[in-house]
């Protein structure tokens, strides 16, 4: 099952891809596609309606962030080890966790924002993980049963902010529009390998990433178990699950994204984004 928002920002409703790729209302079922509505006698009944019976959705409206009311987004810094060299860091011994601002949160094919004095603009295609459960001191074991569903996310870095300033990642990880989330949610019965799903980002029509999340260093289930010993996981929180080789700073010499530039990309079966990036 494909859930998604439709509609202007900030205005957006709940929908669900049909089997025909056309949009269909969930307006009558749920209020919105968050946290509330991701427990999982929610997401079974709405598996078992008819998307026929729902309320077809005319033209072609913007599509929105596939998850509201995002409590917490946390990402996972160097998690394929080739992504690692690339930075020249070592491959880390347990994850390296950060948080980027929900309000960092955009849709799919929104714009991507230069921010004022940024220099050094960066992608990264993940797996992005929708909690649906409470999960604490949850065991690795029992970890993908707190799984609503998956999302194509790009963790967007302003390499200068993130590195070259004091403190934390999450200043070059934070601003508006560095986290473009779906275009739809998939629940997890529909992904139930999360570890061998193939993952891309093209600039301008050439191919940047090609990977596959087969190569983590951790993978989804131990992700989860060890964040839920340090934090609760929270239906609705998202998390980052790294990326793979070909980001901007690990090229010779570093590439970064440029107002005009048009990013595409994808994790396979999660759906694609496309954002053109202007300065602001």
């Amino acid at each position: 099952m494909k859930l998604l928002r439709y509609g202007p920002k900030g205005a957006e409703r709940p929908g669900l891809l049909d089997p025909d790729g056309g949009l269909r209302d969930l307006s009558g079922e749920i209020s919105d596609v968050e946290g509330a509505s991701l427990d999982p006698a929610t997401l079974a009944r709405l598996a078992r309606l008819d998307p026929a019976d729902l309320p077809a959705v005319p033209g072609t409206p913007r599509i929105g962030p596939c998850v509201a009311r995002v409590g917490k987004l946390i990402g996972i810094g160097l998690n394929y080890s080739d992504h690692a060299a690339e930075a020249g860091m070592d491959v880390p011994t347990e994850p390296i966790l950060f948080m980027k601002a929900p309000s960092a949160i955009c849709g799919p094919n929104d714009d991507l924002e230069l921010p004022r004095g940024a220099k050094k603009l960066d992608w990264e295609v993940e797996l992005a993980v929708v909690i649906g459960q409470r999960a604490k001191y949850v065991s690795r074991k029992d970890a993908l049963s707190h799984v609503a569903g998956y999302c194509t996310i790009n963790d967007v870095s302003e390499r200068a902010f993130q590195i070259e300033r004091l403190g934390q990642w999450s200043k070059g990880k934070s601003h508006d529009s560095f986290a473009p989330i779906g275009p739809w949610l998939v629940t997890s019965d529909t992904v139930p390998k999360p570890q061998g799903l193939r993952l891309w980002t093209r600039l301008n029509g050439e191919t940047m990433q090609d990977g596959t999340t087969a190569t983590m260093v951790f993978a989804v289930d131990e992700l989860i178990a060890y964040l839920s010993r340090f934090m609760t996981l929270e239906p609705g929180d998202i998390i980052a699950t790294g990326t793979p080789p070909g980001v901007g700073m690990g090229m010779r010499p570093p590439r970064y994204l440029r107002p005009g530039d048009r990013l595409t990309l994808a994790v396979e079966g999660l759906g694609e984004q496309d954002h053109r990036v202007v300065a602001v």
